[in-house]
């Protein structure tokens, strides 16, 4: 395969830039594709993922409308979908162009259209969790104590069983614990627990889990040198947009935690595609927003790009937008004043071109067609160019269940994701501890008992013999004050009659950090 230093997007004719590249040097430096629904973003999503694989870019891509399968199948110029693109071809001087399919994993986090994607509680940590919940600061606050609490005792929390007994522990200390975290408010803990029914109920409890993903398994480069393509099932995720936007940040926070520094890499280790973008920052907290313009900042030193995918660039944070470097804007249709706000404030976040106005065209391009930005040498933003966009190599729409059911069998990692783990984990421990706490205080009951009967015979003895008794002397029988694991262990026990001790690391949003 040869290595080129770019990837070309589209051009043009006349009135259109000659030919738009976007350079893998700056491709960590972050993207932003946007566009009115039908403008054909998701063929920009295409051709993008196509030309970052043929360079041994690994992706990661959440498929919302479940279109984006066909990039694990050649397309065909008798497919109607490419039937436009025929004539594009040689408009745009796209002279090696050629039908191909690439190397696609798929994942889905309810395991039925992909491999389970999995993550335990401890590693997603309470900021994300909140979120994820709906909760408010109270109850956020409950939730970090829980956190704090396993941390610090060696709990490792994997599932939400493991959550709920934490929580119910601590609502049945709450006296105790008000003296160091604050006041704990049965109601919030009430709260919480009825959040996790919801999304349990949304079939989010099976995210919750081991085996874990590997993010090794998310950027893998094939024999043949082209990067793995790795779609997410988001058709029926889109149903919880909470559970779909927090997935998303948790992945992009492990990719933060874990991955080494690399500086400015020739090409990005891998390429993260963050559809429905505004789902992110829809009523997110301004404290949440700032880590997700710290990890966008950052991210980048890490080889990392990221380029986000929504309708309006207003969607995006502005301190965000202004970090995505490369730019694809589809058409904006503007039928009232918001709209022609949202308009110009798009313009004129571009280098202008002399030879047209950028908020006219914005407005006029057809499908297929964008008006276009991408970094140039030292990072300088291009002058914006309207841009035909080039047709995608693989299939346009989504591939038969058979075909998709195929892929799945041929991967390697069928047979590590397949199968649930059940670890020995908090659930199991707490376990124990109340039937090693409950056999104990049976054997400290027993043993009073023992000791009051042997009391009562000696002095019945006494009494017999004639002897005046006097007032025993002897301290009575008081039980050991239990630890907090014992403690714990007797909430369990009224639960279920029905890592280590070391201090865990979090990191700038709330997972474990895991050093390698």
């Amino acid at each position: 395969m040869n290595m080129v230093e770019e990837i070309f997007v589209g051009g043009g004719g006349a009135g259109y830039a000659e030919k738009q590249y976007l350079k893998l040097k700056y491709a960590n430096r972050h993207g932003l594709i946007a566009g009115a629904t039908g403008t054909g973003k998701t063929v920009t999503l295409q051709i993008l993922a196509e030309s970052f694989s043929a360079q041994g870019v690994p992706v990661f891509m959440a498929d919302v409308k479940g279109d984006l399968s066909g990039l694990a199948k050649a397309g065909s110029e008798t497919g109607k979908l490419h039937a436009p693109f025929m004539d594009r071809n040689a408009t745009i001087g796209f002279d090696d162009f050629a039908y191909g399919a690439f190397p696609v994993t798929f994942w889905d986090l309810f395991g039925e259209q992909g491999h389970p994607v999995r993550t335990t509680v401890a590693e997603m940590g309470p900021l994300l969790l909140s979120r994820l919940l709906e909760l408010s600061e109270a109850q956020e606050g409950i939730l970090n104590i829980a956190f704090r609490l396993a941390d610090e005792d060696g709990l490792p929390l994997l599932d939400l069983a493991d959550l709920r007994a934490m929580l119910v522990w601590i609502g049945e200390n709450r006296a105790d614990l008000q003296l160091r975290y604050g006041n704990i408010s049965t109601a919030s803990i009430g709260a919480i627990q009825r959040r996790l029914l919801v999304l349990e109920n949304q079939g989010g409890s099976g995210f919750f889990g081991e085996p874990a993903l590997d993010l090794r398994d998310l950027m893998r480069v094939g024999q043949d040198g082209r990067g793995q393509v790795n779609i997410l099932a988001a058709d029926t995720l889109m149903a919880s947009p909470r559970l779909y936007s927090t997935f998303l940040l948790w992945l992009l926070s492990e990719l933060f935690e874990e991955l080494p520094e690399v500086g400015d890499p020739d090409k990005p280790k891998l390429v993260f595609f963050f559809d429905e973008a505004h789902l992110l920052f829809d009523g997110a907290p301004k404290a949440l927003v700032d880590k997700v313009e710290q990890v966008a900042r950052l991210i980048r030193s890490k080889g990392v790009g990221v380029f986000f995918i929504t309708q309006n660039p207003d969607d995006i944070p502005e301190d965000i937008l202004g970090q995505l470097g490369n730019r694809v804007q589809h058409a904006l249709r503007a039928f009232t004043a918001r709209d022609k706000k949202a308009l110009r404030m798009a313009a004129e976040t571009y280098r202008p071109n002399p030879d047209f106005d950028t908020e006219t065209a914005i407005r006029e391009v057809g499908v297929g067609e964008a008006v276009t930005s991408f970094l140039e040498k030292k990072g300088i933003p291009g002058i914006v160019q309207r841009t035909l966009i080039r047709p995608p190599s693989s299939q346009l729409g989504p591939i038969t269940k058979s075909e998709r059911a195929e892929v799945l069998d041929l991967s390697d990692l069928h047979v590590r994701y397949a199968e649930t783990v059940d670890r020995h984990s908090a659930y199991e421990m707490l376990k124990e501890r109340a039937e090693a706490a409950a056999k104990a205080a049976a054997e400290a009951e027993q043993r009073e008992e023992e000791m009051e009967a042997a009391e009562r015979e000696y002095q019945a003895g006494r009494r017999y013999s004639g002897t005046r008794v006097g007032r025993s002397t002897s301290k009575p029988v008081r039980r050991p004050q239990k630890s907090f694991g014992e403690q714990m262990g007797d909430m369990v026990v009224k639960e279920l009659t029905g890592t280590t001790g070391r201090r865990l690391v979090r990191g700038i949003l709330g997972s474990l950090f895991k050093a390698r």
